[in-house]
């Protein structure tokens, strides 16, 4: 599916392509890219690193055509993490301006609704890179809070009782982390390039260039504030369980021990010999007595050592 927007005080849709204007396309289907290669002449090679979900993100030039790749976020239907980035392509030339995202996402639809809102004129296409680079800060920060969230919700079902499934959903929110550390720092390292190569063109907004860089660095720490109290927390709750279950082989093993007792002395005096005890009338009674009160001494020393 392809929009054209034009930049006129904020995006308006126009029903077929101008000079200069943006190209957005999500999902993109047979029609889409019919028109991209024929009509507008995009290098196909583009298209197979876009469509590449381990790209990360770079900026390669085929003859007068650019390619910059960024990650955005992006919730996930998988099974595996909550929340996940994805490539999004920008492909410029001259007049010509194109986002391609294989995924629909929450980010592109709310930044065009944001610039329409705010009658933003974005003047040209690094103007248009730095802002979903902007907006990407922006909604990593978003994810993040939910994802700050769940972990607290986990931590308080783990507070009352240890399951697999919680801790298993606190190692899927780390990684996501991870995910997302390792793209807000690959478009850090982007902003860096775009402004070596457009730093001696009009194309530069400084003040913009400058604001970008400051959210983006919010995420990041951001990120690796969650990060380490996600590890933290891990490894508490790691602590937690393996000195449960220390506890618990203690206390199976005072159990042993004390009823090994009674055993021992029943096997004694269940052996087949003579024993001077035997022909006493409350024998089996005295052994019985004896029993429990070893037994008993046994688990009275060791509540006192703490065992039980």
């Amino acid at each position: 599916m392809r929009t054209y927007l034009c930049s006129e005080a904020g995006f308006i849709e126009k029903p077929e392509w101008t000079p200069n204007c943006w190209v957005n396309v999500e999902c993109p289907n047979e029609d889409d890219f019919k028109f991209l290669t024929q009509d507008l002449n995009v290098p196909e090679e583009f298209f197979e690193d876009i469509a590449d979900a381990d790209e990360r993100p770079r900026t390669e030039a085929e003859g007068k055509w650019r390619l910059t790749i960024l990650r955005i976020p992006m919730q996930s239907n998988q099974k595996g993490v909550p929340f996940i980035t994805v490539p999004i392509g920008i492909i410029t030339k001259d007049d010509v301006t194109i986002s391609v995202c294989y995924h629909h996402t929450e980010m592109i639809s709310n930044f065009i609704e944001h610039i329409r809102r705010k009658n933003i004129i974005i003047n040209n296409k690094l103007d248009l890179i730095l802002r979903i680079i902007y907006s990407s800060a922006y909604w990593f920060l978003i994810y993040l809070k939910q994802i700050n969230n769940e972990v607290a919700i986990a931590e308080e079902k783990l507070e009352k009782s240890i399951r697999n499934e919680d801790l298993l959903r606190l190692m899927k929110l780390q990684k996501t982390l991870v995910y997302f550390s390792t793209s807000i720092r690959g478009n850090e390292v982007m902003i860096g390039r775009l402004k070596n190569i457009f730093q001696d063109t009009s194309f530069l907004n400084i003040g913009l260039l400058e604001d970008v860089i400051i959210e983006l660095k919010q995420a990041h720490s951001t990120v690796n504030i969650y990060n380490d109290t996600l590890t933290s927390t891990m490894d508490a709750f790691a602590s937690i369980i393996s000195n449960n279950v220390n506890a618990i082989m203690k206390r199976m093993a005072s159990l042993s021990i004390t009823l090994m007792i009674p055993t021992l002395i029943a096997s004694f005096y269940g052996m087949n010999v003579d024993l001077q005890i035997g022909t006493f009338p409350h024998a089996f009674a005295i052994i019985i007595l004896l029993s429990i009160f070893l037994s008993t001494i046994t688990f009275i020393w060791f509540r006192k050592i703490k065992w039980f």
